[in-house]
């Protein structure tokens, strides 16, 4: 499988094509000028395999294209992540959290360079309001598959360099935005094992009055794992789930 460095090629401070990116329309990928605490994603970005991330990888044709913003920022607690909680009335994944994104529309380009990039920045935008402008990308990772939605998912990773005011923009699919502070994801007392009457088992996050599982916990678990962020908690810890989950 190509990785996310072969798709997207070097970081834009290392063959000097920001400005000929901003030229383009491409946006630039940099890991330039970012806050020392945040080093340790950026050069796990750099390096990891699919794998290394999910057991769900894309297949060899098929699935829908699709992207999602996994946004650090800096609050009043210190480093944090941008999440966002479905709505209850969807017919999928109703009422739970994720990562801001969606599927790729044409004007967003090709898959397989700059599309994902761009369809999490408006996807992003679309849901939450916030201004694509302050968001520095520093990181793109390994496409992923959701075997259950038939989605083939690019996280791309962002620095939310200028902050703007967000908030759900369309109450009949986004209930809520809000922050996770990366000190309340990495403290053993919220985390858990969540364990679905399908037979799947994984991990979970209970922040902010939610439980965040599936495949945003999943992934936040990885990022923490190789950042090398993670504390020891207790995987015995379980939260069964249903089968409208």
């Amino acid at each position: 499988m190509t990785s996310a460095r072969e798709q997207y090629g070097e970081p834009a401070q290392e063959r000097g094509a920001a400005a000929l990116a901003a030229a383009s329309g491409r946006v630039a990928v940099t890991a330039e000028g970012l806050p020392e605490w945040l080093a340790p994603v950026a050069r796990a970005a750099a390096t990891i395999e699919p794998r290394q991330l999910s057991r769900f990888l894309p297949p060899e044709s098929g699935g829908r294209q699709s992207a999602v913003l996994i946004l650090f920022g800096h609050g009043a607690r210190g480093p944090e992540l941008l999440l966002m909680e479905r709505a209850g009335t969807l017919r999928s994944h109703a009422g739970q959290p994720s990562f801001p994104g969606g599927a790729l529309d044409p004007e967003d380009g090709d898959p397989e360079a700059g599309g994902p990039v761009r369809a999490a920045l408006r996807e992003a935008q679309e849901e939450t309001g916030l201004d694509p402008s302050g968001v520095q990308v520093f990181g793109v990772l390994p496409r992923l598959y959701i075997p259950v939605s038939g989605f083939v998912v690019t996280p791309v990773l962002g620095w939310w360099r200028e902050p703007s005011t967000v908030g759900a923009v369309d109450e009949a699919e986004t209930a809520r935005v809000f922050t996770v502070p990366v000190a309340d994801l990495t403290d053993p007392a919220h985390r858990v094992t969540t364990r679905h009457p399908s037979g799947h088992v994984g991990p979970a996050f209970l922040v902010e009055d939610a439980l965040v599982w599936g495949f945003t916990a999943g992934v936040i678990d990885r990022i923490l794992h190789y950042a090398g962020w993670e504390i020891p908690w207790d995987r015995a810890k379980q939260v069964p789930l249903d089968w409208r989950s």
